[in-house]
């Protein structure tokens, strides 16, 4: 039996951890952060966009926020792949 470095006896892939590839831990800890953030920002505030006003909660607004930029990444991804 061959011992590798760390002491474990079976190969490990690069980029895992415990076995879960650390793309998925990464982005399980940004959506546990993001959704910690919004809770933590309950009350309305007025936003103003160029022509009227919007009063809303601030986590809706820090959501659409989060949710078109997660969009805008993934159109932006996609364009890269070509």
């Amino acid at each position: 039996m061959t011992k590798t470095s760390g002491g474990s006896s079976g190969p490990q892939q690069r980029g895992e951890i415990a076995g879960v590839p650390t793309r998925y831990i990464a982005i399980a800890v940004i959506v546990v952060l993001a959704v910690w953030f919004l809770f933590a920002n309950l009350e309305r505030v007025q936003i103003q966009f160029w022509v009227f006003t919007v009063t809303c909660p601030l986590w809706i607004a820090l959501l659409a926020t989060l949710l078109a930029g997660t969009a805008l990444g993934w159109l932006l991804k996609g364009r890269q792949q070509r």
